[in-house]
């Protein structure tokens, strides 16, 4: 984390800069300190507010006079930006009301409607009945592991990290066996920084969901996906047709690829840290705790969604009109020092117990993120037997030659190679 601030003339700077890319940390904690609210250039839309400091963030996530859909702000807030970016990268109309109609655009009493749906599945309380499924899973992964091997090293990333949480929630949705291998790779083109592929990924995601959907209603089984049809069959008020489908891609897609970067991640961090390696491995009771400090010091999400005011207010000494977009950077407050000692240094034993959740890689407030407990399992799940069965991983490349995707808001590997080395069996 070496790269240097990018300039912010007039108060403003380039979300697109390159050096900013390749190093949030360093870059938005240097924006943190010197100018902790100001203005990004966007290209198509007017400069939106970012705000850095820890404080700042939870206070603009928790405050319901911001939303999430400018649509929602009196009078209308301009562009919405994730419709602009749709359009512009050829998705079809009849698709883009799928991505519009998730529960993420959604705020207020619609947002409860929805979450209300889905949320009795991802309590903590329910999520920890299904560690010994996911147990399964991984031992399964790691099974196959050693064959994938070429030129001694192993894609982690493309045979564990992505598909554990795959197999996971397709499980829990309802995704049948034979179409998981394509819900990954849509979803993967999907989320591509280019672009390249979108709109017939989401072509394809929408068919195959809405399959999926008629073959549960034939035939009702003990998943999300029935259960959703069921809610909407007892009250066609509570779920349209539209919001059905748009909740299965939401949590299809949104219930993978965030996991698949923790442990990614996660995993590239433990490796280059050998003294948290090994301080984990000896004491592997530090796993609970392990998992939310990894997300603090390298979630795969630097940023998240913009938030529209809906009357003017302040944010710290900062005046916000009505309308005015806000942008949270998660990265710039989970490495802020006012609320973590020593933020840069990464402390599995920052808290033991994982019950003490500071850090906002999860988000904070109404929008939170829903399966946060199961990503946290899942989390515990793959680092603990990763690290059991392979006690000589190690990276297959030096730590500066990683590719990771150069995207605003995200930080993501496109690969882990590693060399396995020997293995433990049971």
């Amino acid at each position: 984390m070496t790269a240097t601030r990018p300039d912010a003339a007039e108060g403003t700077f380039d979300l697109m800069d390159e050096r900013l890319l390749r190093d949030p940390f360093t870059g938005y904690s240097r924006i943190r300190e010197q100018t902790p609210i100001t203005r990004v250039t966007i290209p198509g839309i007017a400069p939106p507010w970012v705000v850095t400091r820890h404080e700042d963030v939870r206070a603009v996530l928790a405050d319901p006079r911001f939303v999430t859909n400018p649509a929602n702000v009196p009078g209308g807030a301009g562009v919405n930006l994730a419709e602009m970016v749709l359009r512009s990268r050829g998705v079809a109309e009849e698709h883009i009301r799928y991505l519009l109609a998730n529960i993420l655009e959604f705020d207020g009493a619609d947002h409860h409607r929805l979450r209300r749906l889905v949320s009795r599945a991802f309590t903590a309380r329910r999520v920890e009945l299904l560690r010994p499924r996911i147990e399964q899973i991984a031992e399964d992964l790691l099974d196959r592991l050693p064959g994938a091997v070429r030129d001694d090293a192993v894609d982690l990333l493309r045979h564990f990290a992505y598909p554990l949480p795959v197999v996971v929630i397709c499980e829990l949705v309802g995704i049948p066996a034979q179409d998981r291998p394509g819900w990954q790779r849509a979803s993967a083109a999907l989320v591509e920084p280019s672009g390249a592929g979108m709109a017939e990924a989401l072509r394809e995601l929408v068919e195959s969901t809405e399959r999926v959907i008629a073959a549960r209603r034939a035939e009702p089984a003990d998943d999300l996906v029935s259960a959703l049809i069921r809610a909407q069959d007892e009250d066609g008020d509570r779920l349209s047709d539209t919001e059905l489908i748009a909740m299965v891609l939401t949590l299809l897609i949104a219930g993978h690829e965030t996991t698949a970067h923790l442990i990614g991640n996660g995993t590239a961090a433990l490796l280059t840290h050998p003294d948290q390696l090994a301080r984990l491995r000896d004491e592997p009771e530090l796993m609970p705790g392990a998992v939310p400090e990894l997300l603090r010091w390298c979630g795969p999400a630097t940023a998240t969604r913009m938030r529209y005011a809906t009357e003017d207010l302040r944010v710290g000494d900062v005046p916000i009109r009505r309308g005015e977009a806000v942008m949270p950077i998660l990265v710039a407050a989970n490495f802020d020092p006012r609320a973590f000692d020593d933020p840069d240094r990464l402390d599995l034993g920052r808290d033991r117990d994982g019950h003490r959740e500071r850090h906002v890689a999860f988000a904070h407030g109404l929008h939170y993120c829903l399966g946060a407990p199961l990503a946290r399992l899942e989390g515990e799940v793959a680092f603990g037997a990763l690290l059991r069965r392979f006690p000589d991983l190690t990276l297959a490349v030096a730590p500066d030659e990683l590719d990771r995707e150069l995207v605003p808001g995200a930080w993501r590997l496109r690969a882990l190679p590693v060399r396995l080395g020997g293995q433990r069996i049971g």
